[in-house]
């Protein structure tokens, strides 16, 4: 078995990590370990999540409409006024 060593660990990132370590009955290594684990084997999910920027990037050009801006406001306005719903009150 192959053993690792870690330099340079941040003082308040090892206090974290001990202290999730002892509420979880793991000793610091158990809970390097563990968590490494973890995330290797979600990896892929979270390469494939996509950022806001990403996601507000594939928006852009999504609302294209060949209407005027005045159609689709009548419209919207239209479709308001139809609702039997809201003439009743909720």
């Amino acid at each position: 078995m192959a053993n690792l060593q870690i330099k340079g660990v941040d003082d308040a990132l090892y206090a974290q990590l001990k202290a999730l370590a002892a509420s979880e009955n793991r000793s610091v290594s158990q809970q390097v370990l563990f968590l490494l684990k973890i995330y290797l084997a979600k990896r892929h999910q979270i390469q494939a999540t996509k950022t806001p920027a990403q996601v507000l990037l594939e928006l852009s050009g999504s609302w294209d409409d060949i209407r005027p801006a005045r159609q689709i406001i009548d419209e919207l306005k239209t479709g308001r006024r139809k609702s039997e719903k809201l003439k009743r009150g909720l």
